[in-house]
């Protein structure tokens, strides 16, 4: 029953433990058992016990609560990202504060300043456009041990990262279109300027020179993971003399493009070209054809990068140098409708 003004000694009673077990599982739930935190949590629900976050934040210097940049909210990608983040920092109590970096007004010094308005104790950032004049605010201030990135990151920036395996991703998708007995294959890129752009080329050039695949410079086509340059590199291929007979595309929003124009103008997917995206967003398996991709672990990539992030705020934690190395989450290739075998030179699918 829900008691009214309820306090840490009566979840402690109705639990079954002493108070300071209720502190640790409302701070360092990882301490404890998973019967005791599941039995604590239970007390917590039936009494109504609401922690004083006012007292908490006088008494730790601490708000609870985590700002996360995402640099475009209207992107499906970041959703499960952001679920992972808000479920584990959930778990500790913590709230989840979220900026758009699309919009102007989130620049450098404004970051900071939720810092030292003590509005949040650390950020994860899922931008890694942010400018070495932001990054050096965050350092000149002393806030940038309690930033994490999660997925993108800064080539260059001394700060912890939790990353998908893109390089490996790029591979599997030339290695398994190679496996269909494509040997012509195109690739339409992200932004020039983003770090996944160029590991998932990287994955794509050294997977492409290993078997010794054909290249041409018009195969690799420039995007920026939206639609429209889904739609665009689509017109450049229809237009080429000599076109690939598949496509791996930077994102899944490429692949999505793509797969429309090419499909609109009389090229069927897979019968005549096949395609292959990244991502596996939720919209991939209902698509038509169902597109082929690599799946990232998204709600993954946010819980670590959520567990690091605490990690780094906690004021008894250890040593943070062993958290500057990147944590990487494996990929893998979801094998749906979009590729299929190469067609013959009369135009019929390759048995």
């Amino acid at each position: 029953m829900v008691q009214k003004n309820a306090r840490i000694r009566d979840v402690a009673e109705k639990a079954g433990v002493s108070t300071a077990t209720v502190s640790r599982a409302l701070s360092n739930p990882e301490l404890l058992t998973e019967a005791t935190r599941e039995s604590v949590f239970a007390a917590i629900r039936a009494t109504g016990y609401r922690v004083n976050k006012a007292a908490r934040t006088l008494r730790t210097r601490q708000t609870g609560a985590v700002l996360v940049l995402v640099p475009n909210l209207g992107n499906p990608f970041f959703s499960q990202i952001l679920a992972g983040i808000s479920e584990k920092l959930g778990d500790h109590d913590t709230s989840v504060l979220i900026a758009d970096t699309n919009d102007h007004s989130t620049t450098g010094k404004r970051l900071v300043d939720y810092f030292l308005d003590s509005q949040i104790d650390g950020m994860i950032c899922l931008d890694g456009g942010l400018s070495d004049f932001e990054l050096g605010q965050f350092r000149d201030k002393g806030v940038a041990d309690r930033i994490v990135f999660a997925c993108e990151w800064v080539q260059g920036a001394d700060l912890p990262s939790v990353r998908s395996d893109n390089v490996q991703g790029a591979r599997l998708a030339v290695r398994h279109l190679h496996q269909l007995g494509h040997r012509k294959i195109a690739h339409v890129t992200g932004p020039s300027d983003n770090v996944l752009t160029h590991a998932r080329r990287q994955g794509m050039i050294e997977e492409r020179s290993r078997l010794g695949l054909p290249v041409r410079d018009e195969w690799i086509i420039r995007g920026d993971f939206s639609l429209e340059s889904g739609r665009m590199a689509a017109q450049k291929i229809i237009a080429m003399k000599e076109p690939p007979t598949a496509v791996f595309c930077a994102s899944d929003q490429v692949a999505f493009g793509l797969i429309s124009t090419l499909m609109g103008n009389g090229i069927n997917v897979p019968e005549d070209m096949s395609v292959v995206g990244f991502d596996d967003i939720e919209l991939s398996e209902h698509y038509v054809p169902a597109l082929t991709t690599i799946r990232q672990d998204r709600r993954a990539l946010g819980a670590k990068a959520a567990s690091l992030l605490l990690a780094c705020i906690d004021p008894q934690a250890n040593s943070k140098a062993d958290r500057k190395e990147p944590v990487v989450v494996e990929v893998e290739l979801v094998v749906r409708r979009s590729a299929g075998f190469v067609p013959d030179e009369h135009g019929d699918a390759a048995s």
